[in-house]
């Protein structure tokens, strides 16, 4: 089975050649020329890994055929062959000047290279009078690669001088050049006229091997110069790999085939007549195989039939070796064509056997094995089982199977008593026994005995009988609902001495119980339980009992039911301003029926999907299309379609494409319709725009109607701009603060929509022409200045506007006075005061000035003293007395916000109540305002008192308690 060698060619320079690698753990030999090469005593050859490695190369010792021999315990094999030569070029044998070529003017000439002894391929090439003056090939002039020689089709005046041959060896790199051969033209006239003759033409059979290059030469003589042409016989064209070189002297063509091979003709023609050359190539190739032989094992006195087949051209003829040894038929051994046979095979045939396929392209070896056995009965590698479970009624098979060469003979007993043939038990000749219809009496051990001319072997075996299982409990066909939870039972009655193992298939397909351990279940009584069940869990399934002697199984059909799914293929059929015809295919029911269909929509306006009216106003479940109303015209709508059943609400389908309903004219007038305000004779109208999806179409605007309350004709303004909501009308002659009706309307490209109703607007007032009179001033605190005024007889409302100026208050409605605050102490202020209305603010009262108080102090009451008796809480501190730029202290706040009493004293009492929490303060009391606060004290419901370490409580259940504390939590 080794690989095959290559051929070699070399020349004698070379110093190294690596034959061939092998890599089979054997022993290697190498022979030349069929004789073994002794590598203990030649230093310039030695293996290295199998290869052959040759050192200082000689022509003369290292020629020839190498072969390796591959062998070991089993036998030997040979490789390939590789042949190695030597590639050289001689110089021509005589440089002495060659005789001269006298031709005439118009004649054809051939000139000889008459190449030296060489080996190796050679190119050619001519010089011309001198180097490199070298020829250059044309349709008159040709050289052969064949030949060397150098042929000119008609000889001009200007070809006269010397030609030499140049020889080149491809594989060597050597040249050599001929004498030079003088061409001188005759004198005697010019050469007329002639038809065309081939010099040059290729043999007419030409083998060609599978894949190689081919290249056909042909050129001929001829006044005027010939042009040459080729084609098939056959008429087919050339292929597109053929290519045609040097004026068409020289077909190539590449990676023959056999569809290549055929007749060839080149055709030589000018005007005085044509000649043709014909030749046939046929196709070679070397062998390949169709068929070999594998590595056998045969029994000793059995026999061996090998055929090997081989493809190629010329059909390749057969060789068989054994061990590297040329197998000669006789007697026992028989060789015909490819086939190898060998009868009454005996321990000496063993060996290692190749077949050799050959023609003159190539050889090629296939090898294989032969093991001749001889050995005992032996049942190490087949005995009967120990115990063998049959069901009743069953048929039981025992096989005897021993190894052995020859072949053994058996027989089997039950016990000690020798099996016959009857009418349940049946004894074959391969050593099997079959018993039919089995019973409880048939359970026993059994003895299979082989034999051979080697020795004897058996095999025991005990038969047990068990009755036979019976499935007690089955799974029924059922519907669930998704999202459920069933149990599929699968009970069975067997034999205690069977051994039981449950499975479950589910549509085919064996369950997983470990990766499908969300959903599947079995419990150890072989039951299955489906949790949460979906609607891929619909389906067949199968309960699977393997017992030691049968396989029972049960299946039910699961119907899962689920809501609907999806609808599809939803689609606008026809839209108009306000309605829309939809449509659309039923998703899967999913085991129960569809009931009917709700129809959604989706605009730019909406905030999710919303469900739309219908005609029919309920959609049943027969129903692939209804007709959508009450849509806004002018608005882009998506549709989708959500089926339902006995179960619930599916999923929605794919939304629909965007679709727009058609324009028409407004049908929502804008609403709260108001107004007023302004400057002086303006008319201010204001609304609240209508949304962009009740537009209804392109080119919205405002149509703004307006009178005199009293007057019939309304004048009308447009406003073409849709997020508008405030139209001034101005004009000197409106009369301030007078009522006008107004309504506004809408309209786009299709017409004017209705009008909203008519409501009251006034027009601007007029500023106040004169300030307020007798204004008045009092401080009140450090903070605080009080204003007081004479009332305009001035129309007031209420008005939003806040201050923009520092130092401003603004008041609204019909007051004469205010506090202003958050001003600096013991400070001067001037102030004024002026009427305003929403036309702006009149003239200014003239301005009279007012002085803030002195601060209060800035010290909180100190060592504050309570005592607490039942609900009554007294408090006791030390006074504050104000410095020189401070409020004199008039009195003191205390207590908790809901209970703060004033007084000028520097105690207090408190009655509180048993269920609340209180936080109490002190606070000095000046012109100036409140002073700082003093430390909280913080008291917890009294009917929770309990004592601690900073207050004393009495018994709880008295009807009075005393507790004492400095300021802190009780």
């Amino acid at each position: 089975k080794s690989p095959g060698l290559d051929s070699y060619k070399t020349h004698e320079r070379m110093s190294t050649v690596n034959i061939y690698q092998i890599s089979w753990l054997s022993l290697l030999q190498w022979s030349l020329n069929g004789t073994l090469i002794d590598l203990g005593n030649d230093y310039r050859r030695h293996m290295s890994g199998g290869s052959l490695i040759i050192s200082n190369l000689d022509k003369d010792q290292d020629t020839g055929v190498y072969q390796c021999t591959a062998f070991n315990a089993w036998g030997s094999i040979l490789s390939r062959r590789a042949s190695l030569q030597f590639a050289y070029l001689d110089n021509f044998k005589t440089q002495t000047v060659r005789s001269a070529v006298n031709v005439r003017e118009g004649q054809g000439v051939v000139l000889l290279c008459g190449p030296p002894l060489h080996s190796g391929e050679l190119t050619f090439a001519w010089i011309f009078n001198e180097y490199p003056n070298f020829i250059q090939q044309d349709s008159r002039r040709f050289i052969s690669q064949e030949t060397g020689s150098l042929y000119i089709a008609k000889v001009e005046p200007s070809d006269v001088g010397n030609y030499t041959c140049v020889v080149n060896n491809t594989v060597t790199r050597e040249k050599v050049l001929s004498s030079p051969t003088p061409l001188v033209l005759r004198n005697d006239g010019v050469m007329g006229e002639y038809e065309p003759k081939i010099e040059v033409h290729f043999p007419d059979s030409v083998p060609a091997a599978k894949e190689s290059a081919v290249k056909l030469e042909c050129f001929a003589l001829g006044n005027p110069v010939p042009e040459i042409s080729w084609r098939r016989t056959s008429g087919i064209p050339f292929p597109s790999k053929v290519k045609m070189k040097n004026s068409n002297a020289v077909l190539e063509i590449p990676n023959f085939q056999q569809e290549d091979a055929g007749t060839y003709e080149c055709m030589a023609e000018n005007r005085r007549g044509k000649n043709a050359a014909r030749g046939r190539i046929s196709f070679h190739a070397k062998p390949h195989w169709l068929q070999t032989m594998a590595d056998t094992a045969l029994s000793i006195e059995e026999s061996l039939f090998w055929e090997c087949k081989a493809n190629g051209k010329p059909k390749p003829s057969y060789s068989w070796l054994k061990n590297g040894d040329t197998v000669t038929p006789e007697g026992r051994v028989q060789i015909e064509n490819g086939a190898l046979s060998i009868a009454a095979l005996n321990l000496s045939d063993s060996g290692m056997y190749q077949c050799v396929a050959e023609n003159k392209h190539g050889i090629i070896y296939s090898s294989a094995q032969l093991m001749v056995l001889a050995s005992p009965p032996s049942f190490a590698k087949s005995p009967l089982r120990a115990v063998l479970k049959a069901r009743s009624g069953s048929e039981v098979t025992l096989e005897c199977k021993p190894q052995a060469s020859p072949p053994a003979i058996s027989l089997w007993k039950k016990g000690n008593e020798i099996l016959q043939r009857t009418e349940r038990i049946t004894l074959l000749p391969n050593g099997t026994l079959k018993i039919a219809n089995v019973t409880k009496r048939d359970a026993a051990s059994y003895t299979c005995v082989a034999k051979n001319q080697f020795g004897t072997a058996s095999t025991t075996g005990r038969l047990l009988i068990t009755e036979p299982t019976r499935i007690t409990m089955r799974p029924t066909n059922m519907e669930i609902i998704v999202g459920e939870s069933i149990v599929l039972p699968c009970q069975i009655a067997c034999d205690p001495a069977l051994d039981v193992s449950f499975s479950w298939a589910f549509n085919g397909q064996l369950i997983d119980f470990q990766r499908d351990s969300d959903h599947f279940e079995r419990t150890i009584s072989g039951d299955l339980m489906i949790r949460n069940i979906q609607l891929n869990h619909g389906g067949k399934y199968v309960c699977v009992i393997d017992t030691d002697v049968e396989s029972l199984s049960t299946s039910a059909i699961l119907v899962v039911k689920g809501p609907p799914g999806p609808p599809d293929k939803v689609a606008v059929e026809e839209i108009t301003d306000s309605t829309a015809q939809i449509s659309w295919t039923p998703g899967r029911d999913n085991g129960s029926p569809i009931t009917g269909y709700i129809i959604q929509a989706r605009t730019p306006f909406t905030v999710g999907w919303q469900a739309v009216d219908t005609v029919p106003e309920v959609v049943n479940g027969n129903m692939l299309t209804a007709a959508v109303v009450g849509l806004n015209a002018w608005v882009e709508y998506e549709f989708r379609v959500v089926a339902r059943n006995a179960v619930g609400l599916g999923e929605p389908s794919p939304a629909s494409a965007k679709t727009r309903t058609e324009d028409a004219i407004p049908d929502t007038a804008p609403t709260d319709v108001g107004g007023g305000g302004g400057t002086k004779s303006e008319l201010v109208i204001t609304w609240e725009p209508v949304p962009e999806e009740l537009q209804n179409g392109e080119g919205f605007g405002y149509i703004i109607a307006f009178r005199p309350v009293g007057t019939v004709t309304w004048t009308r303004a447009v406003i073409s701009t849709p997020g508008v909501a405030r139209y001034v009308f101005r004009n000197d002659t409106i009369p301030p603060f007078s009522p006008f009706d107004v309504k506004v309307g809408a309209y786009n490209n299709r017409g004017e929509g209705p009008f909203s109703s008519i409501g009251t607007v006034f027009s601007a007032e007029e500023v106040p022409s004169v300030a307020p009179k007798r204004v008045r001033t009092r401080s009140v605190s450090a903070v605080q200045i009080e204003v007081i005024w004479e009332a305009l007889p001035i129309v007031y409302w209420e008005d939003d506007t806040k201050p923009d100026t520092v130092g401003k208050v603004r008041i609204s409605g019909n007051y004469t006075l205010v506090n202003i605050t958050g001003l600096k102490a013991n400070t001067v202020y001037y102030l004024s005061v002026a009427a305003f209305n929403t036309a702006g603010p009149g003239p200014q009262s003239a301005p009279i000035n007012s002085t803030t108080k002195k601060p209060p102090p800035d010290r909180a009451p100190l060592n504050i003293q309570w005592t607490m008796i039942g609900s009554t809480l007294t408090l006791h501190w030390d006074p504050v007395v104000a410095v020189e730029t401070e409020s004199k202290v008039t009195g003191y706040l205390v207590g908790p916000d809901s209970l703060t009493i004033l007084t000028n004293k520097t105690t207090a009492e408190l009655s509180l109540s048993a269920n609340d929490n209180y936080l109490i303060q002190i606070k000095a009391m000046s012109e100036g305002g409140e002073g700082v606060g003093s430390e909280p004290i913080h008291i917890h419901k009294l009917s929770e008192c309990t004592p601690s370490a900073s207050a004393h409580c009495t018994s709880p259940q008295s009807s009075s308690a005393r507790c004492s504390a400095p300021p802190g939590d009780v």
